[in-house]
């Protein structure tokens, strides 16, 4: 019914290869609304199992899904919502050694990862491949996301942050805490950015950072420059 998707855009999502990189707090909100979209074939990328602690945030997963994998739980969550899509199961995660290989296999990524030599990884492989990458990021109250897609000319998650914070500089969210409903409004947010792109619905993110403040409800964006370096 909206005209800027309408049937031709319907066909677009159809026809569309999307990879999730993580099952958890960003990837399952995400996941969710690009199945009920219609996305043609998603890939789930983790290799965790389910956690007790998980639940208050990655709502992919039941309480009888602790102790699985968080692929296959996914994979039954999505089925469940739309049987018309194809999904495909990536146990081993995003490592150095595949993600060359795995990225060239979909349109776009969607970057849920909770860990920072991750986060580098996608975002270096995104550039070597060609990908668009919808970035999403959480710790305690703030969110934030953007849209990266250096093969049009914007920029990449290391023209923001060059290089990886030390070890322990910076605390994950198993440590700081994360309020649980942020997931979704990320992840949710993260979808709307894909399903842009895909169907081709403009503008976009790209060049720009969204962050989130769930305490005062504020929403900022702030400009990204590309860095030729």
């Amino acid at each position: 019914m909206l005209p800027e998707v309408g049937l031709d855009g319907q066909k677009r999502l159809k026809a569309s290869r999307v990879l999730v990189v993580g099952a958890g707090g960003l990837g399952s909100p995400a996941a969710l609304y690009l199945a009920a979209a219609g996305v043609g074939t998603i890939g789930l990328a983790d290799l965790d199992r389910v956690e007790a602690h998980n639940l208050q945030r990655q709502i992919l997963h039941r309480e009888e899904d602790i102790g699985h994998p968080k692929i296959k739980s996914g994979a039954r969550t999505l089925s469940g919502i739309n049987p018309n899509i194809r999904i495909r199961l990536h146990p081993d995660g995003v490592t150095a050694a595949n993600v060359i290989a795995l990225f060239s296999k979909y349109d776009l990524v969607v970057d849920g990862s909770d860990n920072f030599p991750t986060r580098y990884l996608n975002t270096d492989a995104a550039c070597l491949t060609g990908r668009p990458l919808v970035h999403g990021s959480l710790l305690r109250y703030e969110g934030r996301v953007s849209l990266f897609d250096t093969r049009a000319g914007g920029p990449c998650y290391r023209c923001l942050f060059p290089e990886p914070p030390e070890p322990g500089e910076v605390p994950n969210c198993a440590e700081a805490g994360i309020f649980g409903a942020l997931c979704g409004v990320v992840g949710s947010l993260q979808a709307m950015e894909a399903i842009k792109f895909i169907v081709g619905i403009k503008p976009s993110l790209r060049g720009t950072l969204l962050v989130i403040d769930a305490l005062e409800m504020q929403f900022q964006r702030l400009r990204i420059q590309p860095d030729p370096n």
